[in-house]
């Protein structure tokens, strides 16, 4: 069999295996696999540099299949490459508990980078790999011994080019100069209702040479050779991403269904799968076949990647012997260890010190840890004076500066949160990024990814509730707490001052398996006086009794954040008319809930039936802290445009509106 027959085979057997898994499954995306086929044959046996046997191995490099439903292609190249992915998983395609979910899934399938699915979500994470490894570079390269030298591939569909988290994404790339993200475009003029012509006709290379990058065309996603040849001009593009259209044909190989919609997203039924395999010259039985020559040409592949990872570790060697503390620090990072004595004697805040907004607090405190933690970096979009994000002892994150910590995304919120999940992903680092809370909107596709892969960014939201003031309802979040608090494994924490707002940092990076999102006064609040209150670490265990009763409390008061303060006046006045109250600071309901019963018992006490929560959002969800005999002072409409003391004056959220409710719970209970 000569070379080209081999090749040709190789690249068939991608194709088959994900029109069998498609079709045993019926259900799933044929098409991609089909046409992408000799595109990922070529970057897996020509130009990526691998382990299959080590996935984890830090220099690899990393490979995005954006266009996620083509999942099968992804699955097909792990297998045949040697990652632990069996011929069995490849069977059990969509199927529960299979390695091999319908989108590739993250921490699922060894291989598999980040959960692609939802489009342009893939390309924008890949942007946030090539950030970090370009940070990374910076930091830790030193002349003759680079040991981060990588590249970020993505495979990307029409739908990934018109998503506008994409959009915002690749314009950042651009910006940023990210020679090292190479982004191959299946320019096929298909979606799912019909021709690209529907609804999409821009000048895409017109539009990305606009954003900065180098752009080249290959007219036949067949020709392997001048695939190669645009990927390997790409790398040498060393100052700007490089996006490489190629013309390809979706569902290649059927006869009835290539280049149209049919072969998009739904099986090719078995009649056209008996006629794409005649057509291609592949046996129609049986099924999942993998031909022993094809076989044994990808189980080089191992035998390579071995070799790469070898040659790295003898480079990294030569490093730690030249720099050993840059060699620790890069282990220590690379294993998502935090350095010893990093959340010891953080900056202590006092009465004495005044009010303070709990941005300020966030601030201080970003500040202090940044010099503790070198991975510690992040930024804001278009709004770092305001999130007091910006660590004052470091320089910008720019072209040409890839070591700066502080990250400037521009007015850019959806990219903002999809590269911080790319940035995660990557290894080495913990990313933040800051915006006012309600545009946690803009964000929430990637904030939930983030969650269902178990990631764990920090955001930290401003100006997060009414108190913003006269900026209005436009800006003023009313539903976004319990909007957060739907997304499972999403920790939010609403700090009620300056000192729980130092440990809610420290709460946020010891956490390693999800996101965690601060929401922040832009208003300025009492540092509470913590020598006549508990301590501020109770903030650890999601709700504390910050003041209690004296003897068995007549009422509790629940409050998070800048409502604290209110119970606690309220308090004092309650008990000036013989009402005792517990005030229990809840600043996360997720915290709380992962304590033991029996301390969830001893904070919110059954034998107490009078309850109130105080809290400027939606009361949807409350009644599970209050019950059915208490009540919530919260909001059920929008705010409104005015000083934040007479917003809260006129929505309610004054002690003594808290005092005339809690009389009135206690006097029905």
């Amino acid at each position: 069999m000569s070379a080209n027959d081999l090749e040709q085979r190789c690249i068939n057997t991608i194709r088959m295996l994900a029109v069998d898994g498609v079709q045993q499954a019926n259900s799933g995306h044929p098409g991609l696999p089909m046409e992408a086929a000799p595109i990922a044959y070529v970057l897996w046996t020509r130009l990526m540099r691998y382990n299959p046997k080590n996935p984890d191995w830090p220099n690899r490099d990393r490979f995005v299949l954006s266009g996620g439903h083509g999942s099968m292609l992804l699955y097909a190249m792990l297998h045949l490459t040697g990652y632990d992915l069996s011929l069995d998983e490849i069977r059990n395609f969509r199927q529960w508990e299979s390695q091999t979910p319908g989108h590739p899934e993250y921490g699922d399938t060894p291989g598999v980078e980040t959960t692609t699915g939802p489009l342009g979500q893939g390309i924008s994470n890949a942007v946030g790999m090539a950030m970090a490894e370009a940070h990374l570079a910076a930091r830790y390269n030193r002349a003759g011994h680079e040991i981060v030298n990588h590249f970020t591939y993505v495979i990307a569909s029409d739908g990934d080019m018109m998503e506008g988290v994409a959009s915002e994404a690749c314009s950042l790339a651009g910006h940023l100069g990210l020679g090292r993200l190479i982004v191959i475009y299946l320019d096929n003029s298909i979606t799912i209702d019909g021709g690209t012509d529907l609804a999409f006709s821009e000048n895409t290379g017109l539009r990305f040479d606009a954003y900065g990058w180098h752009v080249q065309r290959v007219l036949d996603g067949n020709d392997l050779a001048r695939v190669e040849a645009a990927v390997e001009l790409a790398r040498q593009e060393t100052d700007r991403p490089s996006v490489i259209i190629c013309r390809t044909v979706i569902g290649y190989g059927s006869p009835n269904k290539a280049g149209t919609s049919k072969a998009h997203g739904e099986p090719l039924g078995e009649d056209e799968v008996e006629l794409t395999k005649q057509n291609l010259g592949w046996p129609l039985e049986p099924k999942f076949l993998v031909p022993d020559e094809v076989r044994a040409y990808f189980q080089q592949m191992p035998l390579y990647g071995k070799g790469w990872e070898l040659a790295w570790h003898q480079a990294f060697d030569a490093y730690a012997a030249a720099f050993p503390d840059l060699a620790e620090s890069w282990k220590q990072a690379m294993d998502g260890e935090l350095p010893a004595g990093w959340d010891e004697n953080l900056p202590s805040f006092s009465s004495d010190q005044g009010p303070m907004a709990t941005r300020q607090a966030s601030g201080v405190t970003i500040n202090a840890l940044s010099q503790r933690i070198p991975g510690l970096l992040g930024g804001s979009a278009d709004l770092a004076g305001s999130n007091n994000t910006m660590v004052e002892a470091e320089t910008n994150y720019a072209a040409g500066n890839y070591g700066g910590r502080n990250l400037h995304f521009g007015v850019r919120e959806h990219a903002m949160a999809a590269a911080l999940n790319g940035m995660t992903l990557h290894g080495g680092l913990r990313p933040y990024a800051g915006t006012f809370l309600v545009f946690s909107d803009y964000m929430r596709p990637s904030i939930r990814l983030a969650a269902l892969m178990g990631i764990a960014p920090v955001y930290a939201f401003t100006h997060d509730s009414v108190g913003l003031g006269e900026d209005g309802p436009t800006h003023q979040p009313i539903e976004h707490y319990m909007s957060l608090r739907a997304i499972p494994n999403l920790t939010l924490i609403r700090p009620a001052d300056a000192a729980e707002t130092s440990e809610a940092w420290v709460a946020a990076l010891r956490r390693k398996d999800g996101p965690v999102a601060l929401a922040l006064t832009r208003q300025k609040l009492p540092v509470l006086d913590r020598a006549e209150l508990a301590p501020a670490d109770g903030l650890h265990m999601g709700a504390y009794v910050l003041a209690d009763a004296d003897g068995h409390p007549d009422l509790i008061l629940i409050a998070s954040g800048s409502e604290v303060c209110l119970a606690l006046e309220a308090r004092d006045a309650l008990a000036g008319e013989g009402i005792s109250a517990r005030v229990v600071s809840m600043p996360s309901w997720e915290l709380f809930e992962a304590q033991t019963g029996e301390y969830r018992e001893s904070v919110l006490p059954a034998s107490v039936t009078a309850r109130l929560a105080i809290e400027p959002g939606v009361t949807l969800g409350w009644e599970r802290y209050v019950g059915q005999r208490g009540d919530v002072i919260g909001l059920e409409r929008f705010g409104a445009s005015a000083p934040y003391e007479v917003v809260f004056e006129n929505l309610g959220f004054t002690a003594g509106n808290i005092v005339e409710k809690a009389k009135a719970l206690v006097a029905a209970s």
